[in-house]
């Protein structure tokens, strides 16, 4: 068990290594601005069409925006993209304070105020995609959509076997893994910090969650993304999609729903980030409002 989550950390780091030359090219270059007592670390990539909605990207745990890989370069060719950098990732300093899903949302909302964001469509992965999904429930009026892939709104979402390892986690597990710090340190503001970072996440793995009624009552569209061997279970996953007024038949004369679900084949949890055609193919028509045509609506169309 300890050596499956650890493949998937060291798949994170894999892929920092083998995408930040694709994403180089791409950004206008970093800037930090005061969020919460913290010197948080974005990026500007893309323009998007004049008078578009801004798209915030918010990555996993453990990553920061080199390791979010081609998605974001991927996006930035029709939406003008904020990449942010988390408490304690990439280049944001920690402070003394718990990562907690309501915490990192709330980063999110004043980053927004900081740089003079009203509305926007958010895409969250993993930690990043929680982090969302409060956002949407504590800040609505911030949220025009919302892009999630591997995410869970209670602890019983998570796959038995992650919910297994979870009391085993310890900060010197973390430590052992070959070049882990290394990679760390290499981006870090406190390049001393990694130790603190991992006791912080190991508790956010134990932090509650049990949103059910907050997204029941939520408005927001949300495209839900998961991957069919996910760190998420399927079943968890047409749960949300219930639960945000989809999952009924469509070609009975009701209007679909707002929200979406996308499963992706054949594709683990670190797996899910390291497709960004196909991530595009889902979030581009969905932050469209574009619909897939039926039979009733081609025959519509023909009169």
């Amino acid at each position: 068990m300890q050596r499956i989550f650890l493949a998937i950390l060291l798949a994170a780091i894999q892929t920092l290594s083998s995408v930040a030359s694709a994403q180089s090219n791409v950004g206008t270059g970093g800037k930090y601005v005061s969020v919460n007592g913290m010197k948080m670390y974005y990026e500007i990539h893309g323009k998007g069409e004049p008078n578009s909605i801004p798209l915030i990207v918010l990555h996993g745990a453990y990553m920061n925006i080199p390791s979010m890989g081609a998605i974001i370069p991927q996006l930035a060719r029709t939406h003008k993209v904020y990449a942010l950098e988390l408490q304690g990732h990439g280049r944001t300093n920690d402070i003394d304070r718990a990562i907690t899903y309501p915490n990192l949302a709330d980063d999110v909302a004043a980053f927004m105020d900081a740089v003079g964001i009203r509305k926007a469509d958010v895409f969250g992965y993993s930690m990043g995609a929680c982090a969302g999904l409060q956002l949407a429930i504590r800040h609505p009026a911030k949220v025009n959509k919302l892009v999630t892939a591997s995410v869970a709104y209670d602890t019983a979402g998570w796959q038995p076997e992650f919910r297994a390892f979870i009391p085993q986690m310890t900060v010197e597990m973390m430590l052992g893994m070959p070049g882990f710090q290394d990679e760390y340190r290499k981006l870090a503001a406190n390049p001393d910090g990694f130790p603190e970072l991992v006791r912080k996440l190991i508790q956010l793995e134990k932090e509650p969650m049990a949103w059910e009624q907050d997204v029941k009552a939520m408005k927001i569209p949300v495209l839900i993304i998961t991957g069919d061997a996910d760190v998420n279970t399927l079943e968890h996953a047409v749960a949300l999609f219930r639960l945000l007024g989809g999952g009924f038949m469509g070609d009975m004369g009701k209007p679909l729903s707002a929200s979406r679900l996308a499963v992706l084949p054949a594709t683990s949890h670190t797996a899910v980030i390291n497709q960004p055609d196909l991530l595009a193919a889902f979030i581009e028509p969905f932050l469209k409002g574009e619909t897939p045509k039926g039979f009733f609506e081609t025959m519509s169309e023909k009169k």
